[in-house]
Order: C-alpha cells, then sequence, then structure tokens
C-alpha cells in the first residue's frame, strides 16, 4: 500500500496545490483504505471490529506478556496491550495496531486466564454473588510517519453475578468456553450470561472491546476513518 508521506511527498516535488480538491481525495482515499491490525487472537475482538464496519487484519501477537509489578489493575491492562501491540507494531510499521487486554479484578486481585479446569471453577466460585470489575486495556499505534502519537486507555465495568451452584459451575467448565476468558466466563456465552445479575457500564468492554472509547480514540487520530463506518457496509 502507498503510504501517506509518498502521497504527501509526490504533491511536494510536483509543486501542486495541496488545497486543490483533487488532493484532499487523495487523502481520504489513503485514510479510508489504512491498513489496521488486530493485535489479538480473540474471536470475539475480531467480531466486534467487523460488527462496526472496521476492515482490519488478524495478526496475533506472539511477545511473552510480563504482568508488571506494583501497578493498579488499570495500568496492569494497559500495559499488556502495550506490549501485544508494539510486538506487532514492529513488524507491521505500515498499518494501524490496535492492541488489547482484558483482565478480571475481585477484591483488588487480578484474575486472568484459567490455568486448568480446577482453576477455573475455583475463580467462578470466588466470582459467585460478588460484584467484579472487567478492566479492558487498549492501545493504538499509528502507522509510521503518520503524524499521530499512540495511545493508551481503559475502561471498567462492574459485573455482578448470581449464586453459582456447583453443578452449574462445573457444567459450564466441562463445556470448555471458560478456558480461554480471563476470570472463566464470558458474558456473550450461551451459558455464561446466565451467571450475570447486571452489569453497571459498557457491555463491550466485558466482551473484550470497549468500542465507544475505541470509537472516540480513533476519532481523534483519524476523522475520515471513522466517518468511513458509517457508509461502509460491506466490511
Amino acid at each position: 500500500m502507498i503510504s501517506k508521506v509518498k502521497i504527501l511527498r509526490f504533491f511536494q516535488i510536483n509543486e501542486v496545490d495541496s488545497k486543490k480538491p483533487y488532493f484532499s481525495s487523495l487523502i481520504e482515499v489513503y485514510n479510508k483504505s489504512m491498513r489496521i491490525i488486530l493485535a489479538s487472537g480473540s474471536p470475539r475482538r475480531h467480531f466486534l471490529l467487523k460488527m462496526i464496519n472496521l476492515a482490519h487484519e488478524v495478526i496475533p501477537s506472539s511477545v511473552i506478556e510480563t504482568i508488571p509489578e506494583n501497578e493498579i489493575p488499570e495500568q496492569v491492562a494497559q500495559s499488556l496491550a502495550i506490549q501485544k501491540a508494539n510486538d506487532v507494531a514492529a513488524q507491521h510499521s505500515d498499518a494501524l495496531v490496535i492492541g488489547a487486554d482484558t483482565i478480571v479484578v475481585l477484591h483488588g486481585q487480578i484474575l486472568g486466564k484459567p490455568e486448568s479446569v480446577a482453576h477455573a471453577e475455583e475463580m467462578l466460585r470466588m466470582l459467585s454473588a460478588e460484584t467484579h470489575t472487567v478492566i479492558t486495556g487498549v492501545v493504538l499505534v499509528p502507522p509510521a510517519g503518520s503524524g499521530s502519537e499512540p495511545v493508551a486507555f481503559h475502561e471498567a465495568t462492574k459485573v455482578t453475578f448470581s449464586e453459582l451452584t456447583p453443578d452449574e459451575i462445573s457444567a459450564y467448565v466441562a463445556g470448555g468456553s471458560p478456558m480461554d476468558k480471563a476470570g472463566s466466563y464470558g458474558i456473550q456465552d450461551d451459558l455464561g450470561c446466565l451467571f450475570v445479575k447486571h452489569i453497571e457500564g459498557d457491555y463491550y468492554n466485558v466482551v473484550g472491546l470497549p468500542l465507544q472509547h475505541l470509537y472516540r480514540q480513533l476519532r481523534k487520530m483519524n476523522p475520515q476513518l471513522t466517518q468511513h463506518l458509517f457508509t461502509n457496509s460491506d466490511s
């Protein structure tokens, strides 16, 4: 893909007036066709980006995540997202890279993905009849030479579970759904949703991406890109 820098350089070399309509049109085409990479293998995040018509590639990060010490949960979520995004951006500097990481926090304890069936069951017992916080950290790494700076942010949603029975926990974990999810459940699951009594905040944040917050940040970084979301129904 031709870069925005090359488009600008072409006009500079040929002394073309950057205020002419065709110049603006070319830049608009560039913005609409910007290469976007989701640095996550999560099928849920991929689905959410498709849902809002944001054309993208999926290139999961291969970085070995390191949980920083002595940081609050919000900083931890953002740090993990940054690690993923930077890993992919280093290999694809021509793209806007979106990194994200979701954690579950209960009474100050961070609950990540379960390591085993027993671990998943233990986490669900902890969450039963309690209110926990789901935090998703997100980072946007713009293409090299775009003139934009990386942006990191997070969103937090409070989730209250009803009381779970041992049989419900065992049956849900036996189905395998919790094993790739922070906190060992998915609010969008056909059975995981039955555990949720109510939420306070962004539902999609619990699924894996705070779409409204993401949209606002993308709009700041590239207004033409987000305008395109409302007209591009074929992505």
